[in-house]
C-alpha cells in the first residue's frame, strides 16, 4: 500500500501505547511525538504537524480520564484517528455534477504539465460514466503541448467517450468555447470535462491562460490536478491556482508509488481545497474517490468495509459484470475449473492493486497474493493458463494434467515446471474453498456504510461468503467492526 512506511510508524506508536502497563503523560507524549516524527518524515508540513500534535494533546485530557486504563487507550486512539481525518478533510467540493442535468455540467481541469492532467480528465469522465451512469464528453483545450489532443483522443476512444479538439486552432479559449458549445447542445450529454494547457513550471502565462479559459467557459467546477511526488510543495501550487481560477476541488495523482503522498494530501487540505479523487495507477479505471475517513482507516489497518463492497459491486470487467457477479456465477456452477480461476483473477485485477484490497479488509487475501508481487504472480498464472487447451481449462478431473501436459504448458508459457505445479496446487486450494461458499444474494441497500439496523447487518452477513466472514470473527465480530467504524466517524 502507498505510504506503507507512514502507516507502519503510526500503527507502531499506537500499539506501543496500547501495550503500556500504565497510560500516563509520558506514554501519551511519546506516542504523539512518534506520530509527529512519522508525519514529518512523510513530508507533511511542519505547521500542520504542530497543529495535529497540539490538538491531540488537548483532546486527551488526562484529568478527565481517571476511570480506567482501557478507556485512556481508547480515547487516545480515537483522538489520533480523528485528528488525522481532520488534517486531510477540509470539507466538501463547491460543486458535484448531477446526472441528467440540462444544460450539462462543465468541469475544467487545471495543473502543471506532467501531473497526469490529460489522463485524469479521461479517468474522471469514465468514472462518472461507469459508476454513476453519466453521459460525459471531453474537450481538449491544451494547445500548448504537442500531442495533447492525440493523447486525449486515444484514451477517450479506448473509454468510449466522445471528444472534441483541433490540430489547427491554437487559441485555447476558442477551442474550449467551441467544444463546450457543441456538447451543451448535444442530446443526452450531461457532463463536459475540459482539459487545459499546462507548463513545466508555474508561471504567469499559465495562470493567465487558466483565468481566460475559466472566464470564457464559466465552468461549474474547476479541478486542480496535482502530482503526489511534490509533497508539501503542493501548498504553494494549490494557493497560486486558487488565486487565478476558482478551484473547487483537487485530484492527487500518482498515489500508487510515492511516499510523499501524505505530504501532498495534507498540504492541499491546508489550503482548504477538498481532495475528491486519487490516481492509483496508469490505467483508466485507476481512479479512486477520496474520503478522509476511509483513507485513515486503511492507513491504520482498521479496514474499509464500505470501500471494499463498493469495489465488488460497482467496478465491472470487460464483460460488464462486477467481481461479485462473477464470484456468484462461479459458486452457482459448482465446478471451479482453471478457467473459472482465471475469471476470478481478472475480477480481482479490475478492483485495483491488491495492496488496496488488503488494506480495505485485513486478512482477506492470503500472504501468497499480497501486494504487487501477488499481482505479478497472478499474471504469470494467467499466462500459463493461456498455454492450456480448452479441455484442460474446463476439465474437472485433476488427473487430466499429467507430467507430460505440465511440461508442455511450462514450455508454452516460458515458465519453470515448478511454477505450473504451484499454479495447479493453488487452483486445488481455491476449488476446495469455493465448494464451501454458500449461494448468496446481493443485499438491497443503497449505501453499505450506513449499515446500522440489525436487519441490515443480517443482509450483509448473508452476502459475505463464510470464509471471509470468519476473518471478521463471525456475525458478532462484523457487528463490532461496524460499531467501531461508526464510533470513529
Amino acid at each position: 500500500m502507498v505510504l506503507a512506511q507512514l502507516a507502519g510508524s503510526i500503527k507502531g506508536a499506537l500499539d506501543r501505547m496500547c501495550n503500556a502497563i500504565v497510560v500516563d503523560d509520558k506514554v501519551l507524549n511519546d506516542c504523539v511525538n512518534e506520530i509527529s516524527r512519522a508525519l514529518l518524515q512523510a513530508d507533511v508540513r511542519f505547521e500542520t504537524v504542530r497543529g495535529v500534535q497540539a490538538s491531540i494533546k488537548s483532546t486527551v485530557n488526562q484529568q478527565a480520564l481517571a476511570d480506567g486504563i482501557t478507556n485512556k487507550r481508547r480515547v487516545i486512539h480515537r483522538a489520533v484517528v480523528a485528528e488525522l481525518r481532520r488534517m486531510l478533510d477540509p470539507g466538501k467540493p463547491s460543486f458535484t455534477p448531477t446526472k441528467g442535468r440540462r444544460p450539462a455540467s462543465v468541469v475544467m481541469f487545471v495543473g502543471l504539465q506532467g501531473s497526469g492532467k490529460t489522463t485524469t480528465c479521461v479517468k474522471y469522465a469514465d468514472y462518472h460514466r461507469r459508476t454513476k451512469g453519466f453521459s460525459p464528453a471531453l474537450v481538449c483545450a491544451d494547445t500548448f503541448r504537442a500531442g495533447a489532443f492525440d493523447q486525449l483522443k486515444q484514451n477517450a476512444t479506448k473509454a468510449g467517450i466522445p471528444f472534441y479538439g483541433s490540430h489547427t486552432e491554437w487559441d485555447p479559449v476558442r477551442v474550449a468555447v467551441d467544444g463546450v458549445d457543441r456538447f451543451r447542445n448535444e442530446e443526452g450529454c450531461d457532463l463536459i470535462v475540459v482539459d487545459t494547457s499546462g507548463r513545466h513550471r508555474q508561471e504567469a502565462a499559465l495562470l493567465e491562460e487558466t483565468r481566460q479559459v475559466a472566464d470564457a467557459t464559466r465552468p461549474d467546477l474547476v479541478v486542480f490536478v496535482m502530482d503526489a511526488s511534490i509533497g508539501q510543495a503542493a501548498f504553494e501550487q494549490a494557493q497560486a491556482f486558487r488565486e487565478s481560477a476558482p478551484v473547487g476541488a483537487v485530484i492527487v495523482t500518482k498515489m500508487d508509488g510515492h511516499a510523499k503522498g501524505g505530504g501532498a494530501l495534507s498540504a492541499v487540505a491546508a489550503t482548504k481545497s477538498p481532495v475528491i479523487f486519487m490516481g492509483t495507477g496508469e490505467h483508466i479505471p485507476d481512479l479512486e474517490a477520496f474520503d478522509a475517513k476511509s483513507f485513515v482507516s486503511r492507513l491504520l489497518g482498521l479496514g474499509d468495509l464500505s470501500g471494499f463492497m463498493d469495489k465488488i459491486y460497482v467496478i465491472p470487467d470487460d464483460d460488464n459484470r462486477s467481481p461479485y457477479q462473477i464470484l456468484e456465477e462461479l459458486i452457482k456452477k459448482g465446478n471451479f475449473t482453471l478457467r473459472a480461476l482465471r475469471l476470478l483473477f481478472q475480477a480481482v485485477q479490475s478492483m485495483g492493486p491488491l495492496g488496496q484490497l488488503v488494506s480495505m479488509i485485513p486478512g482477506l487475501i492470503s500472504d501468497k497474493f499480497n501486494e504487487w508481487e501477488g499481482q505479478a504472480k497472478m499474471k504469470r498464472y494467467m499466462t500459463m493458463m493461456d498455454s492450456m487447451t480448452d479441455g484442460e481449462l474446463d476439465g474437472t478431473n485433476a488427473k487430466l494434467m499429467n507430467q507430460s501436459r505440465i511440461n508442455r504448458v511450462a514450455r508454452g508459457s516460458g515458465r519453470p515446471v515448478r511454477e505450473v505445479v504451484d499454479m495447479l496446487e493453488e487452483h486445488k486450494r481455491m476449488a476446495k474453498m469455493m465448494s464451501k461458499l454458500p449461494n448468496v444474494k446481493r443485499p438491497k441497500m443503497s449505501k453499505l456504510p450506513n449499515v446500522k439496523r440489525p436487519n441490515d447487518i443480517n443482509h450483509l452477513v448473508n452476502a459475505i461468503p463464510q470464509p471471509l466472514l470468519n476473518q471478521f470473527g463471525g456475525k458478532f465480530g462484523l457487528q463490532n467492526l461496524i460499531r467501531q467504524m461508526g464510533a470513529q466517524s
